[in-house]
């Protein structure tokens, strides 16, 4: 490990440039779970910076630094770790990372999400995360989404990330092209109940922004409109929560089939 004393230290500035977000391919991953997830999933950070007093004292976090290469360990002192925390009250441990690269197939034929301006970065991450509790492996994102490696939306994904390959900034008219499976919509009108309706194997599931849902064009697409049955007076449910209704659904229907597990 390597003691860092000075703000001025490459390393230590390097980190700092990428917490800010000026660093475009990288991000920051804080805390003890969502680097101990990195690092299950095989994975290795950039960097990883260690509040020397909160090292000294947690046995987990000694245990995370021993999975380390010692020459991506840096140590400081307290005051240059808050510096670079997005967390008012952080755990003493910072990755810097590099943003996992996904490759385009040129045809989508197994289960996937589709989100249509998702701009809550909370929303975003419980989305993920959902996704990947259901089985489904594929996440693609349009423009006017969350950024989905911001600090918000990894905190809300809870480590979701690292088993997803997550497809940013696409045209979902133009990815429509590609599909080869059904494209179910989430709507409120000319729509058919989600207990009524023959749920495939495999299909593309679109949802849409919170307060407009999906937009009319990409409704036109779909290959069905379903929405969820609720209580009377009840107006509509968070995205989110729409989103794990279907995907279990779904993944009950089938839950004899090894594709989505």
């Amino acid at each position: 490990m390597k003691y860092i004393a000075s703000r001025e230290n490459p390393a230590y500035k390097l980190i700092a440039r990428i917490a800010s977000g000026k660093a475009p391919g990288r991000t920051i991953l804080e805390g003890v779970h969502l680097c101990g997830a990195w690092l299950d999933h095989g994975k290795r950070p950039d960097l990883a910076l260690f509040d020397e007093n909160r090292l000294r004292a947690s046995t987990e976090l000694a245990e995370l630094a021993a999975r380390i290469d010692a020459h991506s360990c840096l140590v400081c002192a307290p005051r240059l770790a808050h510096a670079v925390s997005e967390v008012e009250h952080g755990q003493g441990v910072i990755f810097a990372v590099t943003i996992p690269s996904v490759e385009d197939s040129p045809v989508i034929d197994r289960n996937c999400v589709w989100l249509d301006r998702i701009q809550d970065p909370g929303n975003l991450g419980t989305l993920l995360r959902t996704a990947a509790a259901a089985g489904v492996a594929h996440v693609y994102l349009s423009e006017g989404c969350a950024r989905p490696w911001s600090q918000k939306t990894l905190r809300s994904a809870q480590g979701a990330h690292f088993a997803l390959f997550i497809h940013e900034h696409q045209d979902l008219h133009a990815l429509r092209a590609r599909l080869a499976i059904p494209l179910i919509a989430t709507a409120v009108r000319h729509a058919s109940s989600i207990h009524d309706v023959a749920l495939p194997l495999d299909c593309a599931w679109l949802f849409g922004h919170e307060g407009r849902g999906v937009a009319p064009d990409l409704l036109g697409l779909a290959d069905q409109r379903v929405f969820i049955p609720m209580a009377p007076g009840a107006e509509s449910l968070n995205v989110a929560a729409a989103a794990a209704v279907c995907l279990f659904e779904q993944r009950r229907r089938h839950r004899c089939s090894s594709s989505n597990s």
